[in-house]
């Protein structure tokens, strides 16, 4: 099938290109089906796209290029939502403001998403811990390695 996108135009996704957020993302509970599209080969970002909404889309990247240190536990019912049966089905993405340079964009540590991969289905939570990591951190960590 063939979806609308922000930024992508017109794109073909199947059936199990299908993520459902059970609880929409915050402030967009009552959207529930995305996809994630890659952006940029040379870089750790993707699109997550709501399939019938194209003005509602996400730019996410891969935290752990920006912060390999980054880590934080699932509580028993974020794990429940997400169906997780093996640690490695689970892929974690936080969203990212983009600004006029790369370098000044911010990514926010302390709301991931979570997918899992396997079981297609997503859930974006708000760390109980909200000291351990910022709202906006920076991407300045690819400042310079950016083609």
């Amino acid at each position: 099938m063939k979806i609308a996108t922000k930024f992508l135009g017109e794109v073909e996704i199947t059936n199990e290109d299908i993520i459902t957020f059970p609880e929409g993302i915050p402030g967009f509970q009552d959207v529930t089906k995305f996809v994630l599209l890659p952006l940029d080969q040379d870089l750790p970002l993707a699109l997550l796209q709501a399939i019938e909404t194209a003005e509602l889309s996400f730019i996410v990247a891969y935290p752990f290029v920006f912060k390999p240190n980054y880590v934080f536990d699932l509580s028993m019912e974020d794990s429940n939502v997400l169906a997780v049966d093996q640690e490695e089905d689970i892929v974690t993405y936080a969203i990212v403001t983009l600004k006029e340079k790369l370098s000044d964009s911010t990514m926010n540590l302390l709301a991931p998403v979570v997918i899992n991969m396997k079981k297609k289905v997503g859930k974006q939570i708000v760390l109980s811990d909200n000291k351990a990591y910022p709202l906006r951190f920076s991407l300045r960590a690819l400042e310079g390695s950016v083609k």
